[in-house]
């Protein structure tokens, strides 16, 4: 099929790995307004309130929390292993360079952040929400994910690898160099939002119905 629109290649994703310093101290747990650095962040359970924290140069490991909410906080140079959370909660955050390794999350919740530069690589995920966020350079690698929710996010640079989806939820967003070619969809909610992301031949085949239908054709068997 022939490529079609101003270029023919999506320009990937740059994402660089947390920043960290060869050794780091300890912090037992983490509340709001918290500034901390270079340090190892533990005794994480439960409900853990650290709103509008600054985390930077950080590893958060083996965490297991019913929620953390980050909402509002700066994490910069943060490496976040294993995570086990019913809710992940950086909502209006400011993420520069931040790795998210391994573990289960039930909702990972980055509406209206800012995002620069953010890899989440084999975690699964019920629920990953972008709405009216604004990211750039960000890579999605060999995650599980039910429901992908972007609305009225802004997406620059993004890219899917050997990720499945049941539902992605792409109504009035704004894409530009967006890779779903590594994303395995089974439901996109409004095709239309798709302007500026870049699918394979056969993800289009599998949605030509649903992009009919979407633009009011009726569809039939013959």
């Amino acid at each position: 099929m022939a490529q079609t629109g101003r270029k023919a290649r999506t320009a990937a994703p740059r994402v660089s790995e947390p920043d960290l310093p060869p050794a780091l101290g300890e912090i037992d747990g983490l509340k709001r307004y918290d500034e901390i650095s270079e340090s190892v962040v533990l005794g994480l359970s439960g409900d853990v309130d650290a709103g509008h924290a600054h985390l930077s140069e950080c590893v958060l490991r083996d965490v297991t929390v019913d929620r953390l909410d980050l909402s509002g906080a700066t994490l910069a140079d943060v490496d976040i292993e294993d995570l086990r959370a019913t809710e992940l909660v950086l909502r209006n955050a400011g993420v520069r360079r931040v790795r998210l390794v391994g573990g289960r999350i039930g909702t990972l919740d980055l509406s209206g952040a800012d995002v620069d530069s953010l890899e989440l690589r084999d975690v699964r995920i019920d629920y990953l929400g972008l709405s009216g966020s604004k990211a750039q350079d960000v890579k999605v690698i060999d995650c599980q994910l039910r429901t992908v929710d972007v609305p009225l996010a802004t997406l620059k640079r993004v890219a899917f690898q050997g990720c499945r989806a049941e539902e992605v939820d792409s109504r009035d967003l704004s894409a530009t160099d967006v890779d779903l070619r590594g994303l395995d969809a089974q439901t996109f909610t409004a095709v239309n939002g798709l302007r500026g992301a870049t699918l394979a031949e056969s993800q289009v085949r599998e949605l030509a119905v649903q992009m009919a239908l979407q633009s009011g054709i009726l569809v039939t068997e013959g």
